[in-house]
């Protein structure tokens, strides 16, 4: 038998663990890992760009519930991030690309390590493996250099396997604070739970239905939230957040932090006198902000809320006589008819919420959301705020979007991931009754930008992902809906003008976006009236390879920058708690 390589051993190591599939891409020598992990069975998605490499590697991991491989750490999703490097005996000498990275990426990382040598490469990946996957997940960093990759094991008896971990221990909350949480619960006259991507992670969505169906007790998912419960469910107060937030006395948070998201728990947005009752995998979060850490519980969600229905029994709380959910029904009933009095407005360019109300139509009719065949993943800020609430699912993790650090250009790295983890060889993911999933991705044209060369990446894996580029030429907005009036504001840029020019959140004039699908073997649609978009949505929805819908919406040249998000930039009181 020959001596095995360090890519040998380190395609072994990620074959024992029970990895299926690997994003990257690659280059000299780390490609020999790559060839080695097809070898072994491993699926290797090769990107044009390894920021959405990664960007795939940790969405794949909050989908699947394991961690991701790639060539994340603020969002808590599970990433083995692996990389090469130069030769160790050439460190301090300018060696190609040399950089000290387990240094550099430390402070980012849950793990950041390098095997000392090609015996010690399984146990190393297998605890970065585990890092990344138990307690909090993050990212578990392995740095390979060139000369260990390329090595050779002369004894392979020396080594020992990588052997696959067990599912995440999952810990329960003390019984005392159990019941007393359950009578703050009975006692509170406008109580709230809010459901955060870590319950779609912790895959807790039957006891969190469960809770909530026998408590009647109304709730607000937070954007990758949704779905969690349906969002068609009488107590989802989504459309009636602003209300549901200033009046809630009691807050259940299940796996949701009090950051920008929710405005920090803090007043006006907030009922000053609001109480936090957190349940977070990390102790570090209990406490936070508006926190009050002596009613957080670090747990399991599955297992707490379990816990929490027991000890609650047949209580439920009485919506019908309280003015709170009076309060919120009545929200809920004008925001909805806000939102369908703009969403069936007409105009020529389309708007944000007309555009989205005959892409949401034509795609429900072909796929109801009660199926849960659809995995929509959006980005841009008013693409993404906007979306958010208009396409609605009834079934967890079938929304992605830019998450804790609102990154742009997540999506199309997303977006594959997605359809990797529904539909790949080995399909992962589950979510709904539905098993294969179309994915559409809602992208603002700026945050296309990002990513938009993954177009091709989705071609040549055979990936029929549906994408639509909201362009209104610029981020955020874009200078004007007239044609000849941007081309003299572009030739005043151009002539360095001082006045009368593009701003600088200015894009190109209607720029050809659906060209780049066309050039990489998929299809690409150019639409501007309600009746080209909602072809162009039933066409692509249809296709068996990768679409781009080039939506011309209006400028909005004349709005005023801001983003809805944002909490106030008042300084805090002294005595505010961090």
């Amino acid at each position: 038998m020959s001596s095995p390589t360090g890519a040998q051993i380190i395609a072994r190591a990620l074959h024992e663990l029970g990895v299926s599939c690997v994003f990257g891409i690659v280059g000299i020598p780390v490609v020999e890992i790559a060839e080695e992990a097809i070898n072994l069975g491993i699926r290797f998605v090769g990107f044009r760009n390894e920021q959405a490499a990664s960007y795939a590697a940790s969405a794949y991991g909050y989908l699947t519930g394991r961690p991701g491989v790639g060539n994340s750490n603020a969002n808590h999703f599970p990433l083995l991030l692996l990389a090469g490097s130069g030769e160790t005996h050439l460190v301090t000498k300018g060696a190609f690309q040399e950089l000290d990275a387990v240094s550099l990426l430390t402070p980012h990382t849950k793990l950041s390590v390098r095997p000392p040598s090609l015996e010690a490469i399984p146990g190393v990946i297998r605890n970065a493996y585990r890092t990344s996957w138990y307690g909090r997940p993050g990212t578990g960093f392995v740095d390979l250099p060139a000369d260990i990759i390329q090595g050779l094991l002369e004894d392979e008896g020396e080594i020992q396997a990588a052997q696959r971990l067990p599912d995440v221990p999952r810990a329960g909350a003390d019984e005392g604070k159990v019941f007393k949480i359950a009578n703050l619960l009975k006692t509170a006259k406008a109580p709230l739970i809010v459901i955060g991507k870590g319950a779609a992670y912790a895959q807790a969505e039957g006891p969190v239905r469960e809770l909530v169906n026998k408590t009647s007790i109304p709730f607000l998912p937070t954007p990758m939230g949704k779905g969690v419960l349906p969002d068609s469910h009488s107590a989802n107060t989504g459309s009636a957040r602003s209300v549901a937030l200033k009046h809630a006395d009691m807050v259940l948070i299940l796996g949701a932090r009090l950051n920008w998201i929710l405005h920090f728990g803090d007043p006006p947005k907030w009922n000053a006198s609001a109480k936090f009752i957190q349940v977070d995998i990390s102790a570090e979060e209990i406490g936070r902000n508006n926190g009050d850490a002596e009613l957080g519980i670090v747990g399991d969600i599955d297992v707490v809320v379990t816990q929490l229905i027991r000890e609650l029994g047949t209580w439920s709380y009485d919506r019908n006589a309280s003015d709170y959910t009076k309060l919120l029904e009545e929200s809920k009933h004008n925001n909805e008819a806000k939102a369908l009095k703009a969403a069936k407005l007409d105009s020529s360019p389309l708007t944000y919420a007309r555009a989205f109300d005959v892409i949401k139509t034509a795609i429900h009719d072909l796929s109801p959301p009660e199926d849960g065949g659809v995995v929509y993943v959006s980005e841009g800020a008013n693409t993404m705020d906007i979306s958010r609430s208009v396409f609605t699912v009834e079934h967890p993790r079938l929304r992605l979007d830019a998450g804790t650090y609102a990154t742009m250009g997540v999506g199309l790295g997303y977006a594959i991931a997605a359809h990797e983890a529904y539909n790949g060889t080995s399909g992962e993911a589950v979510s709904g009754p539905a098993r294969q999933k179309k994915v559409v991705a809602l992208e603002g044209d700026s945050a296309f930008g990002f990513s938009a060369m993954e177009v091709e990446t989705m071609a040549r894996y055979g990936m029929d992902i549906l994408m639509f580029v909201m362009n209104n030429g610029g981020v955020y907005h874009g200078d004007s809906d007239d044609a000849d009036e941007w081309l003299k504001m572009q030739k005043k840029s151009a002539e360095g003008a001082k006045e009368g020019g593009l701003r600088s959140t200015s894009l190109g004039w209607e720029v050809g976006y659906e060209k780049i699908a066309e050039a990489c073997g998929g299809k690409g649609f150019l639409v501007r009236t309600p009746e080209e978009l909602e072809r162009a949505t039933v066409e692509g929805f249809k296709a068996k390879v990768p679409c781009v819908v080039n939506v011309i919406i209006e400028a909005g040249s004349a709005k005023k920058l801001e983003f809805g998000w944002q909490a106030s930039s008042k300084k805090p009181k002294k005595g505010s708690k961090l």
